[in-house]
């Protein structure tokens, strides 16, 4: 039987409308998003996005539901889960449970550090570990600049991990015409690494038409 759960993780690193856009087209393919949001990604998403989640996991994945949709997007209740940093007794806390893969979006520097040094003080830590333990597929998406010597150490250990490192770099050759096209980019790859169809961004050869989810 097929595993459509994933892991989402969305950090405090600048870069939300990447990680709120990945949750989306996500639901969209029907694929069960257990959503952690770290206190200091509370604070990006109201400063990036003026959206204010609760602290408290029912009522922001409440709100979440709403803003997606909102935006257009059809799910069911049972698709997107949120839960708090502590919730040691979630699924993606334990090998025996927890999803396949995982994906950290945006990762911030010290989600990095914390992952390549093997830590578990919140949940986001501990889901990671546990993917990395399990060989499962795990994904960070960090946005920062310049990057300081242990910034790139940190990747280096975790790509020698198995981790795939992929820097929110969006590229250029599809002639993006807005912010949402340079989002769309970074978020199709994430979907194709993901193993996920993407209709987001033309690929590499492939005509110029742009369809969207």
């Amino acid at each position: 039987m097929t595993d459509n759960r994933i892991t989402v993780a969305i950090t405090g690193a600048s870069g939300a409308p990447y990680g709120l856009r990945l949750i989306e087209c996500l639901l969209a393919q029907k694929q069960k998003v257990l959503l952690l949001i770290s206190s200091a990604a509370r604070v990006v998403l109201a400063t990036e996005q003026n959206l204010k989640l609760s602290a408290a996991p029912q009522q922001a994945a409440e709100q979440l539901v709403d803003y997606f949709t909102q935006r257009g997007c059809v799910l069911s209740s049972q698709q997107l889960n949120v839960y708090g940093k502590e919730d040691w007794f979630s699924p993606v806390a334990s090998g025996s449970a927890a999803p396949k893969r995982m994906i950290i979006c945006p990762c911030s520097t010290s989600t990095l550090s914390a992952l390549a040094t093997g830590s578990s003080n919140t949940l986001i830590e501990r889901a990671a570990d546990v993917v990395m333990k399990e060989r499962g597929q795990l994904i960070v998406v960090p946005r920062e600049a310049p990057l300081s010597t242990l910034h790139l150490q940190n990747m280096l250990q975790l790509s020698q991990l198995g981790v795939t490192v992929m820097p929110a770099s969006p590229g250029f050759y599809h002639q993006p015409q807005s912010i949402d096209d340079l989002i769309d980019f970074m978020v199709a790859r994430m979907l194709d690494h993901l193993g996920l169809e993407q209709n987001l961004v033309r690929r590499w050869g492939y005509g110029n038409a742009k369809e969207s989810f």
